[in-house]
């Protein structure tokens, strides 16, 4: 059994600067990239399947699921800054969804 060392930065994801496609690692580009394949490991002649562009266009964005925003910006704030954006849009649908709820209740006041 052997124990393979994954580089935490294998995973992160890279968007293009020009139509602003996502490679994701885990799921490889779904037409000559397998899934399982770094961004640093993509062939030389690999171009954006959606525009086109080469590797040289591309961004790195992080894994899934990091926080949203610069990292120095991350301990500010009321908490929020850490949160995913998955957990920003739970909390603000959901506080507004209450204040719905909140808003309907008013008609049983008679």
């Amino acid at each position: 059994m052997s124990t393979e060392v994954i580089e935490p930065e294998a995973l992160d994801r890279h968007e293009c600067l020009a139509c602003g496609y996502i490679y994701e690692p885990a799921k490889g580009d779904g037409k000559s990239i397998s899934a399982g394949t770094a961004f640093s490991a993509l062939p030389a002649e690999w171009r954006c399947p959606v525009c086109g562009a080469r590797t040289n266009r591309f961004t790195n964005i992080g894994p899934l699921g990091n926080p949203s925003g610069f990292k120095e910006n991350l301990r500010y704030g009321l908490g929020v800054n850490g949160l995913t954006p998955a957990q920003k849009n739970l909390l603000i649908f959901g506080g507004l969804a209450i204040g719905f709820i909140f808003f309907l209740s008013l008609y049983g006041l008679r």
